[in-house]
């Protein structure tokens, strides 16, 4: 059955306005309406499309494709771009999606849904350029190689959003497997997971960190926001099993009382604490509000929910600051749905529109309707006033029920936005239904990677969105207490390796090699050993560790042999060179013994202390 299939039925199903709980605890509302005839026989079309586009970009056990299973490549493009990886960010979005989905009812799902979580487990434990799993620091690591290990080019890391998305998507699937009595599974092979993932956001939120478009090393709204959600909803959960999140409940509200630093008053500022220079309207913006988008809370400013004040009037400045910059948006009156892209400043193959932030324009829209109709009146202050004037300009501040003109004509000119932003989309999608990553500001044709997971999973959010389907609420409504005064707080993670879900040993393992050891400029700390990986005991051909990680109170070198035989017994000695890159000093002591493991790790770590 396709996703298609399960909103139309859902949608004759529940004919007029009705809240119903598909799978406790989760609440999925269902709102009356029916698209016109041509944008909802697009969207009848494209659904099954977007969804097999994004079964296509993960990876099936014995597919051939050298894609692993549970691997969620975000384009099948290897040139031009070459988008042949795997984003945390991205996964964990388009997982969400997929979950969210399988909870409404589309069983045939769980499979890929269970081979991302084993696949999830075996990255958390990958060595990287971002550091291990050690001290957490690994889990920022943005991309990984398709066959589930490192990528070690050059690349704006870490990326602090992906482990906070992960744990988001784990917990809703672990909250359906507490409902229908599998328990047992979600301590065993899932809570591992996110205790990491939500460690990870404990230890690391208030250090900066690159963006979600992965060019600004700062503070990025996104990121913040789905961090703050991510412990809010891992508290409750913790305590549902009976366990605990060291960091949850302390650092939630510092995290949203550092939420704040990003509005200006007019619109929120895309990023903070970095040197980017741009004017800080960014579609980063929107679709943190989606991403955090909670079905039983109210138009909350604090939290930036889709319909509060602050959320709208950024909506309209983030959306306005394109009308003028693309040349197809002429014409497109103010007031009227535009092509969106990331941020006006943007020249990633020209600097375009993105079907994805095109479509979270109008996922936010959809969402504020249905949270205005919950809450029975809609709200007017001057911080949306402008919103709602590009609508009627006669408008005016005031709150109004749902019984009265205003609210019947608002809720209605915001829906229709919503789905001219589809029909946008609708526009500038080729005839065979592939979205890429972005279409031309100059004449719409598909630009950058093809086929791209991300743009095909946001189609899916935002049509659900539409077709009345929306997902259970994280709890935003107990989160809105901020402390009197920010603080720059942080609790040090524990980090386990999650149980790793395989049916075939591996024959090859990467080997990181962790060693502390204070050093001088000009100095290299290398290993060898008994295995060719370690240069078999010849100094010009060891293994050269990085100081990419050396502080002074962590003196880390760290580096990775990425291929040593599984079940292997080492030998091995660290050395450095000194500053003339030559002389050549051993550690003290004997060799070193190690026996690489056999199994299903692909990656181990070992750590060590130079031995004087």
């Amino acid at each position: 059955m396709l996703y298609t299939a399960l909103l139309l039925g859902l949608t004759s199903l529940f004919s007029c306005r009705t809240q119903i709980s598909l799978a406790a605890p989760f609440a999925w509302h269902l709102v009356t309406g029916r698209a016109a005839g041509d944008l909802g026989d697009f969207i009848a079309h494209e659904q099954p499309i977007a969804l097999q586009g994004v079964l296509n970009n993960i990876g099936v056990r014995g597919q051939g494709t050298g894609v692993d299973p549970g691997v969620i490549i975000a384009s099948p493009s290897k040139v031009d771009p070459d988008y042949f990886y795997t984003w945390t960010r991205d996964s964990a979005l388009t997982a969400k999606m997929l979950i969210d989905a399988f909870i409404a009812g589309e069983t045939s799902l769980q499979p890929r849904i269970e081979d991302y979580i084993s696949a999830q487990a075996i990255l958390q434990n990958v060595a990287s350029p971002s550091g291990d799993l050690t001290d957490g620091s690994g889990l920022g690591e943005p991309k990984f190689e398709v066959d589930s290990t490192a990528f070690t080019g050059p690349w704006g890391r870490p990326q602090r959003d992906g482990p906070a998305l992960r744990a988001t998507a784990l917990i809703t699937y672990s909250q359906w497997l507490l409902s229908n009595g599998d328990e047992s599974r979600v301590i065993s092979k899932i809570w591992p997971i996110i205790s990491n993932d939500l460690s990870y956001v404990g230890q690391y939120w208030n250090q900066t960190g690159f963006d979600l478009w992965e060019e600004v090393d700062g503070s990025s709204f996104f990121t913040v926001a789905v961090q703050h959600r991510a412990l809010v909803e891992g508290q409750a959960f913790a305590e549902q099993i009976g366990t605990v999140c060291a960091a949850c409940r302390s650092q939630a509200p510092e995290v949203l009382c550092f939420l704040q630093s990003f509005w200006n008053g007019n619109f929120v500022t895309s990023n903070i604490n970095d040197q980017s220079g741009r004017n800080g309207r960014d579609a980063n913006t929107l679709l943190a509000s989606i991403h955090t988008f909670d079905p039983n809370t109210g138009c909350d400013d604090l939290t930036f929910q889709p319909c509060s004040s602050r959320a709208l009037a950024n909506h309209k400045a983030v959306t306005d600051s394109f009308r003028p910059v693309y040349a197809i948006n002429s014409g497109r009156a103010q007031g009227t749905a535009a092509a969106v892209g990331r941020y006006t400043e943007d020249v990633y193959y020209g600097g375009n529109p993105w079907y994805l932030c095109t479509l979270a324009a109008a996922e936010q829209l959809y969402d504020a309707v249905y949270q205005i109709h919950r809450a029975g009146s809609l709200v007017i202050d001057a911080v949306s006033l402008p919103f709602f004037r590009d609508f009627d300009p006669s408008v005016a501040i005031g709150q109004y029920p749902a019984s009265s003109v205003v609210y019947s004509n608002m809720t209605a000119a915001m829906r229709s936005s919503a789905d001219e932003y589809v029909s946008v989309v609708q526009e500038f999608t080729p005839t065979d239904g592939s979205l890429a990553e972005q279409y031309s500001r100059d004449d719409g044709s598909p630009i950058s990677a093809g086929a791209l997971t991300w743009s095909y999973a946001s189609f899916l959010t935002a049509t659900a969105r539409r077709s009345l389907v929306v997902p259970y609420s994280w709890g935003a409504s107990d989160a809105r207490t901020p402390p009197a005064g920010c603080s720059s707080t942080s609790v040090q993670g524990t980090y386990i390796s999650p149980p790793i879900d395989c049916t075939t040993n591996v024959s090859n393992v990467a080997v990181t090699f962790d060693v502390r050891k204070a050093t001088i400029y000009g100095e290299t700390v290398f290993v060898v050993g008994s295995d060719a990986a370690l240069g078999n005991w010849d100094t010009s051909k060891g293994l050269e560790l990085q100081a990419n990680r050396y502080t002074g109170s962590n003196p880390l070198w760290s580096g990775t042999a990425r291929s040593v035989v599984a079940g292997s017994s080492l030998e091995y000695k660290y050395y450095k060179t000194g500053t003339d890159g030559v002389t050549v000093v051993y550690e003290g002591g004997g060799n070193r013994a190690f026996t690489v493991p056999e199994g299903c790790a692909r990656n181990v770590v070992q750590v060590d202390t130079w031995q004087e």
